[in-house]
């Protein structure tokens, strides 16, 4: 467990040998997203899985504010910097890899950074994305939270109906609809001063930016626009794949990464 700048406690789960990899989940998830990639990192990495404010094990200060994000994962960072005695590489996973990068600029203890499919959106604030915020409110209100998860991997995410519907089979689906209050408070979450591409542009640690070959334009967006900002970043395609190769791709994914952080 660490404590974060406003006492919250983060908590995170240690695994593997060798040198420390904290992994930063995206919307809805928790450390249990990284369960099909974590075995493949072990021979090669001690990782610390967190789950961010509002899930898991995690607790939880209001008001929400993705800035308090940046500094959870910066005191985990600095909880597996101090264990190992060395600096940290991270990875993050689509809301988590904004959350990774704005953690780099919050601690001197991050090494190398991967971010995968994640960053400031793009269409934050427009009206489309107020439109899909209101209807995802309005089921939430009504108690309807399986509607609310189906709806905003549809429209956010990109699932296909045979996605979705595997999605729904799997043993996390109830841990995902459980956790739609804060996939909701993260869409609305819009970049600012201290959190959009300007203020990530100060990242100069070496970052990786994993993109699925077949993913929705607006991760593509998100990674371009990262790409052009950051001053020691690379692109680095996954063929095939969408939003999800941790899970679809495991092994191309961890290869990437690995190939990366050695």
């Amino acid at each position: 467990m660490s404590i974060s700048r406003d006492g919250t406690p983060i908590a995170w789960f240690r695994s593997g040998s060798g040198p420390p990899l904290v992994l930063v989940h995206g919307a809805t998830a928790d450390h249990t997203t990284f369960r099909v990639v974590e075995p493949l990192l072990h021979g090669r990495f001690t990782c610390y899985a967190l789950d961010r404010r509002g899930r898991g094990a995690s607790g939880d200060t209001l008001p929400y504010s993705i800035i308090r994000e940046f500094e959870d994962v910066a005191a985990v960072v600095d909880t597996a910097s101090l264990e190992s005695g060395r600096p940290v590489d991270l990875l993050g996973h689509s809301y988590g890899g904004w959350c990774a990068l704005g953690a780099a600029l919050r601690t001197p203890n991050v090494r190398r950074l991967v971010v995968y499919e994640g960053g400031p959106s793009p269409h934050a604030g427009s009206a489309p994305a107020r439109g899909l915020a209101a209807r995802l409110r309005a089921l939430l209100a009504h108690g309807d939270r399986e509607a609310f998860v189906r709806l905003f991997m549809r429209k956010v995410v990109g699932m296909t109906p045979d996605e979705l519907a595997a999605f729904e089979a799997s043993p996390v689906w109830p841990a995902r609809v459980a956790a739609a209050e804060t996939a909701l408070r993260e869409l609305e979450e819009a970049p600012t001063s201290e959190s959009g591409l300007d203020a990530l542009a100060a990242v100069t640690v070496p970052v990786l930016l994993l993109l699925g070959g077949e993913t929705a334009p607006v991760f593509r967006i998100e990674i371009e626009a990262l790409a052009a900002r950051l001053p020691d970043a690379r692109i680095a395609v996954l063929p095939g794949q969408k939003h999800a190769a941790h899970h679809t791709a495991p092994e191309r994914f961890v290869a990437e990464v690995v190939r990366f952080l050695d």
